[in-house]
């Protein structure tokens, strides 16, 4: 089991390429995380929603991502509550005191999920959340050392020497984990260190003679494009940007940002930047305007008008400038969003959206989870070039959206007439396609640059299937040669 000295300490990273080491050297290994909070979420082949961390974990591991890789899933709603999914599907949404004491219930699901794994595979790499140090929380733990009592799992505790104090929360963490279970601790793996190993001089000999536990790993800050777990990630970043580049894409931040992974294929492009943005004069060099998925679409679509987005947003797509909205942002790019079911909100409340394309959306207590694969319908103007392409990926939403004119559900939905360039779906995975990604490319570059001959830039794009499998391999070379392996499978073999 990997735990951490916070979030954002690497526990997901060093859990993914454990994966791959495992399955490299020909183990048939999974992965498992009991409890996950995280907005950005995928969808199992059988309908299933869990962590995008367990679902990146799964790729290493050569696996179809399963629901018993995570058992639990909580997603925040709000500054208390979360809505909580149990083997894929929702429950309800529940505050923080609600939920802490009904977790204990959880326990048998979660033991179920695990058996079924390590029934079917040779070893099986846990992760943690947050931190085992959480003293107030340690009380019917099931996601830190709770669960690694539960499964006889010895620990290894990463801590991120990037952000500082790494060897006093290493140190700290060891000392508030409660006596009984502080003998599973078998390691300390220092992550995100730059520059040289030998500056550290005797600070790892010496947290070892404090603690009576060894640093079996020290990993360097090393650039790996991997999915993100929540909205901690760093390519949230303002700071994050490239000198040179001949396109501009702004993601809007929203406040409940979900699934900003689908953007991950277009950071890839060579001649591209990504900015996730939070105020209006970020906008001024779009070249394309993205609002992404959001946990709760009618605060950030109040948010938007809040900050003078919504306005700018309307501006800059008046002038032309192309925009394409993924699930919350398509029901946001809409003409109403209605909820008289309190899925979002505690009171039937109805909202005005941005009345760039003709659909409304109306809220329900289902939720729909789904894998969805077809052609994408004929498209007009800008869109052209993506017209009748096989499209896959998956849906995670709670409303369904209407045509105005029709009164028909969409999945997909093109402006018309004077604002052909604004798109919407609900599909998430859209720019994971090559050629989809390839279409979208090409045509933005002949709308910016429309006095040159007509570009196809195929070489700038690349496939991002074949891009995420060379970051595992790249991954586990980091890890195997920071790591102490042999201890390592040492511990596998011989547990505590």
């Amino acid at each position: 089991m990997i735990q951490g000295t916070a979030s954002n300490a690497g526990k997901s990273f060093i859990c993914t390429g454990l994966c791959r080491i495992l399955k490299q050297d020909g183990w048939r290994v999974a992965p498992f995380k009991s409890q996950n909070m995280a907005l950005n979420s995928g969808v199992t082949q059988d309908g299933k929603e869990i962590g995008r961390a367990q679902i990146m974990q799964a790729e290493a591991a050569g696996l179809q991502p399963s629901v018993y890789m995570n058992p639990v899933l909580l997603k925040p709603t709000g500054e208390t509550g979360s809505q909580v999914i149990v083997n894929g599907k929702p429950l309800g949404t529940m505050t923080a005191r609600e939920y802490f004491s009904f977790r204990k219930k959880l326990l048998p699901t979660i033991k179920e999920s695990f058996n079924i794994l390590a029934a079917e595979h040779d070893i099986i790499i846990v992760e943690g959340a947050g931190s085992p140090a959480e003293i107030n929380l340690q009380q019917d733990d099931i996601v830190n050392m709770g669960l690694a009592e539960m499964l006889n799992a010895p620990v290894l505790i990463t801590g991120d020497i990037d952000r500082g104090g790494v060897f006093a929360s290493l140190y700290g963490t060891a000392a508030l984990v409660q006596p009984e279970h502080r003998r599973r601790i078998k390691g300390f793996i220092i992550n995100r260190f730059r520059g040289d190993k030998t500056l550290l001089g005797s600070g790892p000999a010496q947290l070892e003679q404090l603690s009576g536990i060894p640093v079996v790993g020290i990993i360097p800050y090393t650039p790996i494009a991997l999915d993100d777990e929540d909205s901690m990630a760093q390519r949230l970043s303002p700071s994050k940007t490239k000198q040179d580049y001949r396109l501009c894409i702004a993601v809007i931040a929203l406040p409940h940002i979900s699934n900003f992974t689908d953007f991950n294929p277009l950071e890839q492009w060579h001649d591209t930047v990504i900015r996730y943005i939070v105020s209006p004069e970020e906008l001024e060099k779009a070249d394309l305007i993205i609002i992404p998925g959001t946990k709760n679409t009618i605060d950030d679509l109040k948010w938007l008008r809040s900050k003078g987005l919504a306005a700018a947003i309307q501006k800059k797509t008046a002038a032309g400038i192309p925009c394409i909205g993924i699930c919350g942002g398509f029901q946001i790019l809409g003409r109403q969003i209605t909820d008289q079911t309190g899925a979002e909100q505690p009171q039937q409340v109805s909202e005005h959206g941005l009345g760039l394309l003709d659909h409304t959306t109306i809220f329900s207590t289902d939720k729909r989870t789904a894998q969805a694969e077809g052609i994408l319908p004929n498209c007009t103007g800008i869109f052209k070039p993506m017209s009748a392409l096989p499209y896959s990926g998956y849906e995670i939403h709670m409303g369904v959206s209407i045509k105005t004119d029709s009164g028909e559900p969409v999945l997909f939905m093109q402006g018309q007439k004077n604002n052909t360039h604004i798109f919407g779906t609900y599909l998430h995975g859209l720019f994971d396609s090559v050629q989809i990604n390839t279409a979208l490319h090409t045509l933005l570059i002949n709308h910016k640059y429309p006095q040159q001959v007509p570009q196809h830039t195929d070489e700038t794009v690349i496939d991002y299937h074949i891009f995420k499998e060379h970051q595992y391999d790249k991954l586990a070379a980091v890890l195997r040669s920071s790591l102490d392996m042999e201890y390592i499978y040492h511990i596998i073999e011989n547990g505590i």
